[in-house]
């Protein structure tokens, strides 16, 4: 069951937390924000838990309220990096098949919660079949849904993406009879775009990044070339509904260039 992010806290902190709500022109809220929940092993470790999985778990469920928080605003589209490839071939067997288990368990959560679509983005390459399955249903079951949609980026490479998408591109210019010259000549960043894991949707506008970590560490390389950064110091399981709407606040107060 989902939780409520703010059960526990004050009355002064839901004063505060109501008069930022209304400070946020809804003109002003992104329309596509990206997470890259981090620190959650620090967590576990600075609390005593004798596993990364209790780390994990508290930050699936941090997930969790973190997308009722984008969804109460306004966001229209949320990405949450969940599993890099890097994490699958690199990281603790043990570790793996926790988390694993773990973004299973959301995945089938979120794709019975609220009105949301619900997405994979990433590769199943190196994935077990049993989560491959959760994240397919899941797609499936609210592939119709008309409210928020939501990327879960598991298996996923920001450099892998971009390889998949040439890829793709090529596959698809041999299969019409075109040549490798013509193909060279009618190639662009929007062509290349429409293939990504992510085609259709509007770049992030915001990337969010918790535990004071300030690299963008493979995710969505191609996407968040114009995007806003924000980072908070917080680990991932300790984010509040105050530090996220202080970074919409943020983001509101800046002036995007484009590259212009």
């Amino acid at each position: 069951m989902m939780s409520r992010s703010n059960e526990g806290r004050g009355p002064l902190y839901r004063v505060y937390i109501n008069r930022l709500r209304r400070s946020l022109d809804p003109d002003s809220v992104p329309k596509h924000v990206a997470m890259m929940i981090d620190g959650n092993r620090r967590w576990a470790r600075q609390l005593g838990f004798d596993s990364p999985a209790d780390g994990h778990r508290a930050g699936a469920a941090k997930m969790r309220e973190f997308l009722e928080w984008c969804d109460e605003v306004g966001v229209q589209v949320v990405s949450l990096y969940l599993l890099s490839n890097d994490n699958v071939t690199k990281r603790d067997s043990r570790e793996i098949a926790d988390l694993i288990e773990i973004i299973a368990e959301l995945a089938d959560e979120l794709s019975r919660y609220r009105d949301w679509k619900v997405q994979h983005v990433g590769s199943t390459a190196g994935l077990p079949d049993g989560l491959v399955a959760v994240l397919d249903a899941a797609q499936e079951r609210t592939k119709h849904n008309p409210g928020m949609h939501v990327n879960l980026a598991v298996g996923y490479g920001g450099r892998r993406e971009i390889v998949d998408a040439v890829r793709s591109i090529i596959v698809a210019y041999d299969q019409e009879g075109g040549s490798l010259e013509e193909l060279a000549a009618s190639l662009t960043p929007e062509t290349i775009g429409e293939h990504l894991y992510t085609g259709g949707q509007p770049d992030p506008d915001l990337v969010i990044r918790t535990s004071g970590e300030q690299r963008l560490s493979d995710f969505l390389l191609w996407q968040s070339a114009h995007s806003e950064f924000y980072f908070v110091e917080a680990l991932g399981p300790d984010l509040r509904e105050v530090d996220f709407l202080r970074a919409i606040r943020d983001y509101a107060s800046r002036n995007r260039r484009f590259g212009s």
